[in-house]
């Protein structure tokens, strides 16, 4: 069962212009430009993209639904029946084995649940479950596989997400072995801000501690030190970012790459050093980290 949202077309009633009644004054009227008949009304980034035909022929296709918290959206090795659109809140995608879990990657309104699998594999590797909750539109596989086949742009798009999803993914693995708590946390705080595109984060020590692999006590210790020098305010279950620019400061390398893949106008550069970091994270990362970078310690944990 799912609860509907309003739909993603809304009609728009074009009164007609009411006919004159003199005949000179009908031969002299000249026909009226066609109207749009239909608006849309979408906030994720992939669908905003699209040109209005190509919105037009994808949204008879989707299906509004409310994203509630801890909802599961995605199982592991299992065949995915839908892809998520997501409008707001945020997904969290993560690797689960013998009863622990790790994130890989959140995704808000910049992108779609289970668009991987549209460009290779037929079965999720990966669990999405709903972090903060919100909304999506979401469409069965084999329409969206049809649509893309029938327009090349909307492939695209979808195409383009999948490769910055990978890299947030691939990034993540090497985050988590290369940088300290302190530059992961801040990095975590803000890919959230930016997914939610909002400074209020409604999470908990406990569940950054659990997706980060970090101890609770070293989440807790740098909270406070952020929270001490005015980057964060923390409330119950609730974090607020205030400081936007100086927490991306002591984030690592890692949110640059991450943020600048998800960018909707990247350059032929960017583009191409995103390819090369999805295919040899490790390499490109090294580059614009800082110089003589030591594996990270858990000093204080």
């Amino acid at each position: 069962m799912t609860d509907h949202v309003p739909a993603i077309l809304e009609a728009l009633d074009i009164p007609g212009e009411e006919a004159p009644k003199s005949g000179t004054q009908q031969m002299l009227q000249r026909p009226l430009p066609a109207l749009p008949k239909k608006r849309y009304f979408v906030k994720n980034a992939i669908l905003t993209r699209l040109s209005l035909q190509d919105l037009a022929a994808i949204g008879e296709l989707l299906e509004p639904i409310v994203l509630r918290k801890r909802m599961v959206v995605q199982e592991p090795k299992r065949h995915l029946d839908h892809v998520y659109f997501v409008e707001s809140g945020l997904v969290s995608l993560r690797v689960v084995a013998e009863g622990s879990i790790l994130e890989t990657a959140v995704i808000g309104y910049q992108g779609a649940v289970g668009a991987s699998l549209l460009v290779g594999g037929h079965l999720s590797s990966h669990q999405a479950v709903v972090l903060f909750p919100g909304s999506a539109y979401r469409i069965r596989v084999e329409d969206l596989r049809r649509v893309m086949n029938e327009r090349p742009e909307i492939r695209d798009h979808v195409s383009q997400y999948v490769q910055a999803l990978n890299l947030h993914c691939a990034q993540a693995g090497l985050c988590g072995t290369r940088h300290d708590r302190e530059k992961r946390l801040a990095s975590w705080l803000c890919l959230a801000s930016d997914a939610v595109d909002a400074p209020v984060l409604p999470v908990t020590h406990d569940y950054l501690s659990s997706v980060l692999g970090l101890r609770r006590a070293g989440v807790t210790e740098t909270l406070i030190r952020f929270e001490e020098q005015g980057l964060i305010r923390k409330m119950r279950g609730v974090l607020q970012i205030d400081e936007r620019k100086s927490l991306e400061q002591r984030a690592c390398c890692c949110y640059k790459l991450v943020s600048s893949a998800y960018a909707p106008s990247q350059s032929d550069d960017l583009r191409k050093r995103v390819s090369e970091l999805a295919n040899s994270p490790e390499a490109l990362c090294l580059t614009v980290s800082e110089a003589g970078h030591q594996p990270a310690s858990e000093k204080g944990l």
